[in-house]
């Protein structure tokens, strides 16, 4: 798992920049609302709402990343209102809290921008109970809350706003539907019902940090699809949250919330959410567990019964996701793999076009977003089939099929990120046997995802051909795929 988190590829080191990025703009919101004279209260709510600013907003555009980042407060400062007004009527803050769940899901439907905003409407609720948010304490959570995404934005828009320089791919959404077919409709209802669970168990295991239970089954429900997906999820949630809560005995509880040693680790510890988070939920949620239980340390309840606690209502929740997503409206794995993989195979595509148009001189061709967006559509196919590969798995034949079809997927990437560098190289010349070599990419991707047969392969290029010498790599590999993504009775992807 460790050598997952420090080995996986990071093209143009894009989680080493997300990371330390996302340091220094919650470090500079925590520093506004200090100087700013925000209580500790204050500065905590800043410094989650910089991060969820930085971390939840993913359009395709800049610009369309500013337009979402404006937004959070639009739609997080009215929930943290109805929060901290509803905070003494249990009833009714319950149900509010539950309508707020199943918007904040539904909202997927709208894409990149819906999603940012469901999350932070929820977190805002969230946090809201994580501090005891009364009427008399809005003005310094408006404040901190305006002052932090305020200074999220000064660093993600001008300090450091390296997406200028490179545009973002294309926003990623899961398969399409209407009405109940609709994945993100299913969602909602699920996870509704996974969070009414979660609340009922949670507030008989205590009446205080009930909310932990929600927010277990929240999260595990964010950036999942199949039913297969949020189990694993789950149970990645409930390791990472006690590997999380052993290291915060041996850390956290004894810092006792000393302020210098704190603030470090909780640095440390947001750069371990922002980087492991493309590879590794379970890492993750160590970071997350650990930086939740150095703030308790800050607000003086740390203890080893709370930390206990909090594995307590992770499990509850992790449970009430489970049951809904088996029980209520189920979302098959298999059709969600199978949307995935079309979609990284159209993406290996379309980096290949970009490469050979930029090797034939024209001036627009840029390959490289190509490249980072398949990165991110290998990221889902991994998460899709993850359920499939787990060790636990019964279905010996499938996870073989599986792996075999990560494998080759990988070997794609590879080869167009090789490619890519050969492309970009101004010393790189056009060779009329590259467009033989593309016609032939293009037609395996449309032979894989439309039934049809693959080309046979082509005789290899001689040696000092770096860039037929990838193509080649390429079509061997779309090649060995038909056999995993198809079982032997019929035409079925590899997450049937």
């Amino acid at each position: 798992m460790l050598k997952k988190v420090f080995v996986s590829p990071d093209p143009g080191r894009s989680r080493l920049r997300f990371a330390a990025r996302a340091v220094l703009g919650i470090g500079l919101a925590v520093v506004s609302c200090g100087l700013a004279g925000t209580s500790l209260v204050g500065a905590i709510t800043g410094g989650l709402a910089a991060l969820l600013a930085l971390f939840t907003v993913t359009d395709a555009t800049v610009r369309g990343q500013a337009v979402t980042t404006a937004l959070l407060p639009v739609v997080g400062l009215p929930v943290l209102t109805a929060a901290a007004a509803l905070h003494g009527h249990p009833v009714a803050r319950d149900l509010t809290f539950l309508a707020v769940v199943g918007a904040g899901v539904y909202a997927r439907r709208w894409g990149p921008r819906g999603h940012s905003l469901g999350v932070f409407a929820f977190m805002t609720f969230f946090i809201a109970q994580f501090l005891h948010a009364t009427p008399d304490r809005l003005p310094g959570m408006y404040a901190a809350v305006l002052l932090s995404v305020t200074a999220a934005a000064t660093v993600r828009f001008g300090l450091w706003c390296y997406e200028r320089r490179r545009p973002a791919p294309a926003g990623l959404a899961p398969p399409a539907g209407t009405g109940l077919a609709r994945v993100t409709t299913r969602q909602a209802v699920q996870a509704t019902a996974g969070a009414g669970f979660a609340l009922v168990v949670g507030q008989l295991v205590s009446g205080e940090r009930w909310y932990w239970a929600v927010g277990a089954t929240w999260w595990v429900f964010v950036n999942t699809t199949s039913r297969g997906e949020t189990l694993v999820r789950g149970f990645r949630r409930v390791l990472g949250t006690a590997v999380g809560i052993g290291l915060g005995l041996l850390v956290a509880v004894p810092l006792a919330g000393s302020a210098v040693p704190t603030a470090v680790l909780a640095a440390a510890c947001v750069f371990g959410i922002f980087y492991t988070a493309a590879v590794s939920y379970t890492w993750m949620m160590l970071c997350v567990t650990l930086l939740a239980e150095l703030l308790y340390g800050l607000l003086d309840v740390l203890g080893p019964g709370l930390l206990a606690l909090r594995l307590a209502e992770t499990g509850v929740g992790a449970l009430g996701a489970a049951l809904a997503v088996l029980l209520v409206l189920p979302v098959t794995t298999h059709a969600v793999t199978d949307a995935w993989i079309r979609s990284a195979l159209r993406c290996v595509h379309a980096c290949t076009a970009e490469a050979a148009a930029r090797l034939a001189g024209s001036p627009g061709a840029d390959p490289g977003p190509r490249v980072a967006e398949l990165e991110q559509l290998l990221v889902r196919v991994r998460l899709s089939v993850a359920p499939l590969v787990h060790p636990l798995s019964p279905m010996h034949g499938r996870r073989q099929r599986a792996r075999r079809v990560l494998a080759l997927l990988d070997d794609c990437a590879r080869e167009i990120r090789g490619l890519v560098a050969v492309a970009t190289d101004p010393e790189a010349s056009h060779d009329a046997r590259l467009t033989a070599a593309c016609r032939r990419v293009e037609r395996a991707v449309e032979a894989l995802t439309g039934g049809g047969a693959v080309p046979a392969l082509s005789g290899g290029p001689r040696v000092g051909e770096p860039v037929l010498t990838h193509l080649h790599g390429l079509e061997r590999a779309l090649a060995e795929l038909a056999a995993p993504l198809r079982t032997p009775s019929r035409s079925r992807p590899a997450g049937a």
